[in-house]
């Protein structure tokens, strides 16, 4: 319970207004305590949205540039891309290759004879029974095999579900469609569709128990012949689903899909061919030049984001704003003052000194390969001059010929030139490079006792310190502040005591002289 102050009776001063007054210096004091504090964790906030970037460069691209999958990546070109494509691994053998489409994948499909009236004469709908179709036996189980051949069916292959006389058409269909089937009936035209789910022999299927008279038969679900072999008018169409079949390098592959896994390459049959397409597999230059380029776009972009933050303009004269100070400001003002210290949180900041020295450095790493020592420029790569270069932008690379860079896309593309003439010291530069920047990296974020857990690259842990100490500091200020305040105002109620009790004495005395 607040306490309750009787204060100025006597004296007739505003004591809460001249206790205030008295207290402010001390409370403005608190509140550089607190702007402290709020810079603290905006700084917390800034290293914690870089260290993500960087953590992200660190494990992937600096990382994944190490290894020779990186760069050899194997492109199969088919003179006919209507009839197959093809995807190729690492370990595909480079070398011209021969292939033909004989057969295309499909689905076993199951298309019913036509209903068009029930026994009773009324236009069949789903949800017509088995009974008004004409079914007479009771309680039964409606079998599907799955499978090559019907002989073939072993219980594993083997769906089934049980209807009766009550049994609708909709209510067979969800039936077909839980055993693990496509189905549907198509009222317009009175008849299910069945089909299965996949491709290839191995999924066909056929209804077992499908003899005249079965929920099957009245269903229209059942193949008919006559005496010379061909269908009736009330009989369903079966087409039976196939393998896909193709030839390459002569020997014959089949595949219950359209896709194909051979020797290193995936293959995906589209159209039958009238005779041999051919497949030229061979290293994938562009994707070496692009995985070279995307590499120092990324690197680009956080060493020019690290510099931007190190050189960064000083906010001196800023300071976190205040509730009082905040009301008489528009909200847009107050965003571009707090965005004015913000931008300067990690100015001259030792912690990202040493990340961006550490990574520069790593990039002007040399090697010796078969003899010839090798650097960034053998590959026409390196920074702007200084002149050049825009602002925060001076350790940033590029790379002759590039097009997609206006400062270097008239030079000679040497790049490209060394991945066609020489593409094994090629990635083996890149990959030593990326090797170099990985461990540098690495030795900074996981030898230090200053980060409060591995995969940080600043000193999470004394900003965390800071922030705490800040919070006891205010806490114990604003107590210190408190026990003043009570202080003044135990003075000005002593005060009002003895000026209370002067006027108590001055009034009996007057009244002793008035008698």
């Amino acid at each position: 319970m607040g306490k309750i102050r009787i204060t100025g009776a006597s004296s007739g001063l505003d004591t809460d207004a001249m206790v205030k007054e008295l207290v402010n210096a001390y409370e403005e004091k608190g509140q550089k305590y607190k702007k402290a504090k709020t810079k603290t964790e905006w700084k917390q906030e800034a290293w914690a949205t870089l260290n993500t970037k960087i953590k992200s460069f660190y494990t992937k691209q600096a990382s994944n540039m190490r290894f020779s999958s990186a760069y050899m990546k194997k492109k199969t070109t088919v003179s006919d891309t209507s009839k197959a494509s093809v995807v190729s691994s690492d370990g595909a053998v480079n070398g011209t290759q021969t292939l033909e489409v004989k057969k295309l994948a499909t689905s076993g499909y199951l298309t019913g004879a036509q209903l068009t009236k029930d026994k009773n004469g009324k236009d069949v709908t789903g949800s017509t029974t088995l009974a008004e179709l004409g079914y007479e036996g009771g309680d039964t189980w409606v079998q599907i095999g799955q499978g090559k051949k019907a002989d073939s069916y072993d219980n594993d292959h083997i769906k089934k579900f049980e209807v009766n006389g009550s049994t609708t058409i909709d209510e067979f269909v969800s039936c077909v469609k839980s055993a693990g089937y496509n189905a549907s009936f198509d009222s317009a035209n009175g008849r299910l569709f069945i089909s299965s789910k996949e491709s290839g022999d191995a999924a066909n299927f056929n209804f077992i128990s499908s003899g005249t008279g079965s929920p099957a038969d009245v269903l229209g679900l059942t193949e008919k012949f006559d005496n010379e072999g061909k269908r009736t008018a009330d009989s369903a169409v079966k087409i039976e689903g196939e393998n896909a079949e193709i030839i390459l390098n002569g020997a014959t592959f089949t595949s219950g899909t359209n896709t194909f896994s051979v020797n290193g390459l995936t293959i995906t049959a589209k159209d039958l061919t009238s005779g041999p397409l051919s497949l030229v597999t061979d290293t994938d230059y562009d994707q070496i030049y692009d995985s070279i380029k995307d590499f120092f776009k990324e690197y680009n972009s956080l060493i020019n984001e690290m510099d931007k933050l190190f050189n960064a303009k000083s906010s001196k004269g800023y300071e976190p704003l205040t509730s009082e100070e905040k009301e008489a400001m528009t909200d847009e003002e107050v965003k571009l003052w707090e965005q004015k210290i913000k931008d300067s949180l990690l100015r001259n900041d030792s912690d990202l000194d040493k990340i961006a020295s550490t990574m520069r450095s790593a990039m002007l790493s040399t090697f010796d390969i078969g003899g010839k020592t090798y650097s960034l420029s053998s590959f026409g790569i390196g920074t702007l001059g200084y002149f050049e270069a825009g602002d925060n932008e001076k350790n940033a690379y590029h790379i002759d010929g590039n097009p997609d860079d206006p400062d270097k896309s008239g030079e000679t593309d040497k790049l490209r030139a060394m991945i066609a003439s020489d593409p094994e010291t090629t990635t083996s530069f890149f990959q030593q490079l990326a090797g170099n920047l990985y461990n540098a990296m690495n030795k900074i974020q996981s030898v230090s006792d200053n980060y409060t857990s591995y995969g940080n690259f600043y000193n999470d842990k004394k900003l965390t310190t800071e922030y705490t100490d800040q919070t006891k500091q205010i806490d114990k200020w604003e107590k210190y502040v408190a026990d003043i305040e009570e202080k003044y105002y135990k003075q000005f109620t002593a005060m009002e005591s003895a000026m209370s009790s002067l006027q108590s004495q001055q009034s009996y005395i007057s009244q002793l002289f008035a008698g």
